[in-house]
């Protein structure tokens, strides 16, 4: 048997992103901290650091599901659609 290595290439600081979350924009008109918010989902804290920070590359609809219930919104309230300048679908995100 012969051993192949396999070779891959990552690429960093370039992100297709046209969803953002807005969990912290939220939070921050109800006044609510993080750790309310982990306290009254069930989610952890790094869910939530995640989407605060809009740092999530992907969310579970029981994920949103939790939050809408907890912060009494719609999903279009914590998600929202942002087309790029470009036209080009993707954008640095930091």
């Amino acid at each position: 048997m012969k051993i192949i290595p396999l070779i891959g290439i990552i690429v960093l600081g370039v992100i297709t992103v046209q969803i953002e979350c807005r969990l912290s924009t939220v939070m921050g008109a109800k006044r609510l901290k993080m750790m309310d918010v982990v306290r009254g989902t069930g989610l952890g804290k790094v869910t939530v650091w995640r989407l605060y920070h809009d740092k999530a590359t992907k969310i579970g609809f029981d994920v949103l599901a939790k939050l809408c219930r907890f912060l009494d919104c719609q999903p279009g309230d914590l998600l929202v659609y942002v087309p790029d300048d470009d036209g080009g679908g993707s954008r640095r995100r930091s």
